[in-house]
């Protein structure tokens, strides 16, 4: 890869990581529920982004399964917070 290459990837990986800097904030500060599990959609896409970015620096493949793991998780844990913030409960 060519240098500034290097410089892009460590350039992204720091705006991601202050991505989730203020997402964390959010979810610490938000007043509604709603705002907090916005702040954990959020800092799930980040850190998927974060291990994709670095799985592209390092050259390894076990990044991208991390990342599409986070993903799934994220997904799921997503479906389930606002199931239950509407019903109030997650299993029927």
């Amino acid at each position: 890869m060519r240098p500034w290459f290097y410089w892009v990837l460590g350039l992204a990986l720091l705006m991601l990581i202050a991505a989730m800097g203020c997402a964390v904030m959010r979810l610490l500060k938000g007043p509604h529920a709603q705002d907090r599990v916005l702040a954990l959609d959020c800092m799930y896409l980040n850190g998927m982004l974060i291990m994709l970015v670095m799985g592209i620096t390092y050259d390894s493949t076990n990044y991208f399964e991390a990342a599409l793991l986070i993903a799934l998780f994220g997904c799921v844990g997503s479906t389930a917070m606002a199931k239950f913030l509407l019903r109030g409960e997650v299993i029927e």
